[in-house]
């Protein structure tokens, strides 16, 4: 079977047989990618680009996970040559030219020695990320950082669930993490995740499990790596009673929509344009577009129905001998669907009407909204757990000097009755969390 692209990225061993941290000998993978690149991407690249390309903290996490494989030593280093072949890689996925001449140059001061993750972040960032252009496959892009990484930390053989599933577990643990690095899962996101699992499986959620496993991770840690993540969905914890197929076809279900950002799919009947006839086809709806194949496998894919804020959906009168039709009007042109029953052609109609409110608005995906919000109220409350810290010690320190001291900080941004009364000047807030991997 042919190795797919991802898996030739990372053809090249780790550990023992990789190069030291002075050597400066590296290998260029003779292979091809298996998408055809453009010798310069056209306008319509550059807008699909803009409209599906992941926000870069999303890359970074998989890039992370693959330059802490590279460090055999946990030293929080990483030799030249191995990051020569790193960025070789990334650049063949990310569809980018590579300048070996640039890397060189960046690293010209640490001749010497291997490369920090610090280190790395600007070349990455600037000769990189920054000259993302066109579109590429981010699952192939994902494949590669988790081939790299899997194989230092997988335990394949105390798992129920295939190394596809473990893939697809790490790629929702990088979504649902926060940007704080080293990266882990914390209990509210875990939760998230179960209970999203659980829902696709078709099972009901015990409360009284969750709670028992919470009171073990708040008593040791009160968060999770990827690998304990995955390790934790293996062992069938929280799927008693499901089969593996179940679970399997549960994370998928996860996957397609907290990664893939898949809203709704389905097979339905389109009319073609030229010839007119009628034609089943598995569509697939995302926020921006529809995707339309031959099956549900994706094998073979027939087009793409661009949605924007001047799309719209319509239903239509039955006609032709077709039944429960519905229109979609978009920059391209116009597409007649046919679906089997009145609740199908309802659904559809409202969920891409809701695609296109958001895009008019302006939101993201339901799902990547609601992390969002989660995210701003969990720091919301780190910042006034901080402030309460700042004042309860103020207070202290009044209360332990014969002096007077600053003034208690606002809570919650409020006034402060101290700094009424006497005139004094309210200390300021504490500072937000700062992120490890930054420019």
């Amino acid at each position: 079977m042919r190795a797919s692209l991802a898996e030739r990225c990372c053809s090249l061993t780790i550990g023992r047989h990789a190069p030291g941290p002075a050597s400066r000998d590296f290998f260029f993978p003779s292979w091809r990618p298996s998408v055809r690149l453009r010798k310069s991407p056209t306008d319509a690249d550059r807008r699909a680009a803009r409209a599906s390309m992941e926000p870069r903290d999303e890359l970074l996490k998989s890039i992370w996970h693959a330059f802490t494989a590279l460090d055999v030593d946990q030293s929080g280093k990483v030799s030249k040559s191995q990051l020569k072949v790193l960025s070789h890689n990334l650049c063949t996925v990310m569809r980018i030219p590579h300048d070996p001449v640039a890397l060189e140059e960046h690293f010209k001061d640490d001749d010497e020695g291997p490369v920090s993750n610090q280190g790395y972040m600007p070349y990455l960032n600037r000769f990189i990320l920054d000259k993302v252009t066109v579109d590429f496959d981010r699952q192939e892009f994902h494949k590669m950082c988790w081939t790299l990484c899997s194989r230092k930390n997988l335990n394949q053989s105390k798992l129920m669930i295939s190394s596809d599933d473990a893939f697809k577990v790490w790629c929702i643990f990088n979504f649902l993490s926060d940007d704080q690095y080293p990266l882990v899962i914390i209990t509210e996101e875990i939760e998230y995740f179960l209970r999203k699992l659980t829902e696709a499986m078709g099972g009901s959620w015990v409360e009284e499990r969750f709670e028992d496993y919470k009171m073990l991770l708040n008593a040791r840690q009160q968060s999770l790596s990827a690998w304990e993540l995955i390790s934790l969905v293996g062992s069938g914890h929280f799927s008693k009673g499901m089969d593996k197929q179940t679970l399997s076809m549960g994370i998928n279900e996860v996957y397609l929509e907290l990664i893939l950002d898949v809203l709704k799919q389905g097979y339905m009947m389109k009319k073609g344009h030229k010839r007119k006839n009628w034609n089943e086809r598995w569509f697939v709806l995302k926020p921006n577009s529809m995707s339309y194949y031959v099956s549900e496998d994706l094998a073979e894919w027939k087009g793409d129905i661009l949605l924007d804020e001047y799309s719209a959906v319509a239903p239509l009168q039955d006609k032709d001998g077709k039944k429960c039709l519905f229109l979609i009007k978009s920059v391209q042109k116009s597409f007649e669907i046919s679906v089997s029953d009145k609740k199908k052609k309802q659904e559809w109609i409202q969920a891409i009407q809701t695609c296109l409110n958001r895009l008019r608005d302006g939101r993201p995906a339901p799902h990547r909204e609601a992390q969002q919000k989660r995210r701003e109220i969990r720091l919301r409350r780190q910042e006034e757990q901080e402030e309460l810290e700042l004042r309860m010690r103020e207070l202290q320190l009044m209360n332990t000097n014969d002096g007077q001291a600053p003034p208690p900080a606002p809570l919650n941004g409020g006034w402060n009755v101290y700094s009424i009364r006497t005139g004094g000047a309210a200390s300021q807030p504490a500072a937000g969390r700062s992120t490890l991997l930054s420019e």
